[in-house]
């Protein structure tokens, strides 16, 4: 399973996405634009902004109308009370909070900063929209992945990327929120190292890999470049989903 050349390679061209655009014919509009093909074994990974947009998850804050705990919460941190009425419908439960700062534990199972809610690249009104992520990334990307096969007969694999914060470390990093077609965690345990030791609790990542790999050209302003192709990977075959990567709650030592 060992690459030692790994290609990244930003689609130039992807249009400002609304609701009810098909992003697997997107990108495939962008790739033939930019003149490349897929081969079996290519990954794409997309930023989750364009397939929330996509999916319609974008709310005007002036149609929310916050709850008496929403506005409370509001009140304690310094947001707006809509948008934390929002933060609280995406979560599970809320994690930590102080001034500016609301983290919980999302819907989908991971923990995040504001629900993964954002105002960042929505529109010129963005001050009053906010983008939610989608419903089901791991859907997302299933749905992605089976149209380019039945577009071009090729399998690829598709992993849906956001930008979340680390705890202990500063700087957000690209994080895998949808995957399709590879294995999101790869477990890697029994395997015999350089020296002939065993080991014991190597679960590598890979999703996540590739994501922040991809973040590395997507940017976070005005790159306009929420797509990227990635060849020269070798991974063992699977079909793995972000909620995967997600640590169990009786695991979670930091709770």
């Amino acid at each position: 399973m060992t690459t030692t050349h790994l290609s990244l390679t930003a689609l130039p061209g992807l249009p400002d996405v609304i609701a009810g655009d098909d992003i697997g014919s997107l990108l495939l509009g962008a790739l033939d634009q930019a003149g490349l093909g897929l081969q079996a074994g290519d990954v794409l990974a997309i930023a989750q902004k364009i397939v929330s947009k996509a999916e319609g998850r974008l709310v005007d804050l002036a149609d929310v109308e916050p709850g008496e705990y929403a506005a409370r919460l509001a009140e304690q941190v310094g947001k707006d009370p809509r948008l934390m009425e929002l933060i609280l419908r995406e979560s599970e439960e809320v994690s930590r909070l102080r001034p500016g700062v609301v983290i919980v534990r999302h819907r989908l199972g991971f923990t995040s900063a504001n629900a993964g809610i954002d105002r960042s690249n929505v529109g010129p009104d963005g001050e009053e929209r906010v983008l939610l992520l989608p419903l089901d990334p791991d859907a997302s990307a299933r749905h992605i992945r089976e149209t380019i096969a039945a577009a071009r007969g090729v399998d690829v694999g598709v992993v849906i990327t956001d930008s979340h914060g680390r705890p202990f470390r500063l700087g957000t990093v690209g994080v895998a929120i949808g995957v399709a077609g590879l294995p999101a965690l790869w477990d890697r345990r029994g395997e015999i190292d350089r020296y002939g030791y065993r080991l014991q609790h190597t679960d590598v990542g890979v999703a996540d890999e590739i994501a922040a790999a991809a973040g590395l050209l997507m940017g976070q302003a005005a790159e306009g470049l929420p797509a990227v192709l990635l060849r020269g990977l070798r991974l063992p075959p699977a079909d793995g989903r972000a909620t995967d990567l997600v640590r169990p709650k009786d695991l979670d030592l930091y709770r």
